[in-house]
């Protein structure tokens, strides 16, 4: 099979992925062997390329927004799921035993494997999944219209969650890229009135045609006082743009997996039960819930196309925000 390979972390510009044919991978017990229809381009996936995540080994194939079709069933699969076209997300396989597995939080597992970090991603024509972890996909969407639901998506939804905004409420967006442009379809189908806060006017003007009642920098004023926030960028710088503006019992939800540093603000920016939250990964049970949400509003994802051989390109364009919705490679 072609896949793009990582041998060594390096900044997107440089290429650091490499087209490589590689022998095929045999699905082994609990696993499902996929042929990669579709995978989108995520910012984590520009974090692992370039470093900033601990990896555990190279190389690496990276990619975990994957649409695929089940074409060969390890010992224990059910047959019915060969065939089937399935989404695969961030989220790889936990121990299942576990605190935090065992409460609802797999997603805190301190054993989890994630896919296109300790398992192979979809930067490749196939792969294999653990078959406990792939999800039946809703009708209607195209594998590139679904792939940026696998991750974008589940960890909007989360995101949302945890802010307290899927419901009607005031709720900021901070950036707006592929994860927020799935969270404002799912917020508005709530009730939640939402107000995006972005540098680049294009990211302002789609905003606006997916229902944003205003949009603006994040210096801006937009009048209003937030009930919720949510932010979408890596940048840490705003956290306190945000808590400034958010009204007392407000929450932030931090969606990205990496930040920078935030910078110290004032504890009256905080006073009065505002808080700050960090979304991690997140459960096969949000994934379920957004792709059921997904299928009822429905949401639609704005994507482009790019061949598997283009996915240095397309890491260079999420890195720079030239970007209008997802990015999906097509093997």
């Amino acid at each position: 099979m072609r896949a793009m390979v990582l041998e060594k972390p390096g900044p997107s510009e440089r290429a650091p992925l490499q087209l490589r044919e590689l022998p095929d991978p045999t699905p082994g017990s609990g696993e499902v062997l996929l042929r990669v229809l579709a995978c989108g381009v995520c910012r984590t996936d520009l974090h692992t390329v370039e470093g900033d995540i601990p990896l555990p080994a190279t190389p690496i194939i990276a990619g975990h927004q994957v649409v695929g079709e089940v074409i060969a069933l390890g010992e224990g699969v059910p047959e019915a799921l060969l065939g089937a076209t399935v989404g695969v997300g961030w989220m790889g396989r936990t121990c299942g035993r576990c605190s935090f597995c065992t409460s609802g939080r797999e997603n805190l597992c301190p054993e989890a494997q994630f896919v296109g970090l300790t398992r192979p991603g979809g930067y490749a024509q196939l792969m294999t999944a653990d078959a406990a972890f792939v999800y039946p996909l809703p009708p209607g969407l195209s594998p590139e219209q679904a792939a940026p639901l696998l991750c974008a998506g589940i960890i909007g939804y989360r995101a949302l969650r945890m802010a307290g905004a899927l419901a009607a409420v005031r709720v900021g967006f901070f950036g707006f890229g592929a994860s927020a442009h799935v969270a404002i379809q799912v917020a508005r189908h709530a009730g939640a009135e939402v107000y995006v806060f972005t540098r680049a006017p294009h990211h302002q003007q789609h905003a606006k045609a997916l229902g944003a009642v205003w949009a603006g920098t994040p210096q801006e004023d937009p009048g209003v006082a937030l009930e919720a926030a949510v932010i979408f960028s890596p940048a840490g710088e705003q956290v306190p743009l945000a808590l400034a503006r958010l009204a007392p019992g407000g929450t932030v939800a931090c969606a990205g997996i990496t930040m920078s540093d935030i910078p110290s603000f004032p504890y009256e920016l905080l006073y009065r039960e505002r808080r700050v939250v960090s979304v991690a990964n997140a459960t096969r049970e949000d994934a379920r819930q957004l792709l059921a949400e997904a299928a009822t509003i429905p949401v639609r994802t704005t994507v482009e196309t790019l061949p598997l051989e283009q996915a240095n390109e397309a890491l260079v364009r999420v890195k720079y925000s030239r970007v209008q919705g997802s990015l999906v490679l097509l093997p």
